[in-house]
């Protein structure tokens, strides 16, 4: 057969470019089993899932450290609906109501909240950093490509990067007539549905405009979901909150 086609005889290979070879073979086949001690590897996806290795993405760069967002926001409200059974799913997908972001994304909430208080008005937080376990169990219950997370890209929830969210009167602690309730898969709750009440507009507009203000960008499917925006990358994040202290 042409030379080029010849099988290589490893008992035979004695020059360089062998040993290298073989080098190589065996650090291919040496890096799942260190992968995945050290992260997880899914749908060629990078998935931080130990403790230790957030600490150290940290050290290198503190804004990636992950905070409570009480710590930042002491007025804030939280109601975590996926730490209940009153979400789309009717399922508690969280043992705690833990609401978590990267740090900018504290900062960037401390000052929203400042704007929006000084008109009467403050946030109500629905979810935060979400595991990407959790995104994948959501997609499982329901595989909706328009809605859901998608596994195979991994969230910006995974990321410690977005919030589902929504406004309070600070006198009453009510909620602010929206599009939709949180969570509604319809067209409506689309942030540039325009068929609503001239109420409801505004004060999906007030929200819009104050999160775009210090930072956030509104997504095109969901009124009350908001990624921050940035050019740190953060890795995607699989550490249930217990694992983190929470």
């Amino acid at each position: 057969m042409p030379k080029r086609f010849r099988p290589m005889n490893w008992k035979n290979c004695t020059y360089k470019p062998c040993d290298s070879m073989r080098n190589l073979i065996f650090l291919i086949l040496l890096l799942p089993v260190f992968s995945f001690s050290q992260s997880t590897i899914k749908y060629n996806l990078y998935i931080i899932s130990d403790p230790k290795i957030l600490k150290e993405t940290i050290k290198k760069d503190p804004n990636k450290a992950l905070v409570p967002i009480k710590d930042y926001v002491p007025n804030i409200a939280l109601d975590i609906k996926y730490a209940t059974t009153q979400n789309v799913f009717y399922t508690q997908l969280y043992k705690k109501p833990v609401a978590l972001v990267r740090l900018p994304v504290a900062k960037a909430l401390a000052a929203v909240q400042k704007d929006l208080n000084a008109q009467g008005y403050g946030l109500k937080i629905y979810d935060a950093y979400r595991p990407y376990s959790v995104t994948c169990q959501m997609f499982e219950m329901l595989p909706d490509t328009l809605y859901m997370g998608l596994p195979w890209t991994g969230s910006k929830h995974n990321r410690g990067i977005a919030l589902d969210l929504t406004l309070i009167d600070l006198k009453t602690k009510k909620e602010l007539k929206m599009p939709t309730p949180f969570d509604a898969l319809v067209y409506a709750a689309h942030p540039e549905f325009m068929k609503l009440s001239e109420e409801v507009i505004k004060n999906r507009e007030l929200l819009k405009t104050v999160m775009k203000k210090h930072g956030f960008k509104v997504d095109p499917m969901e009124w009350w979901h908001f990624n921050f925006v940035s050019d740190t990358v953060f890795e995607l994040l699989d550490i249930p909150f217990e694992k983190m202290g929470f």
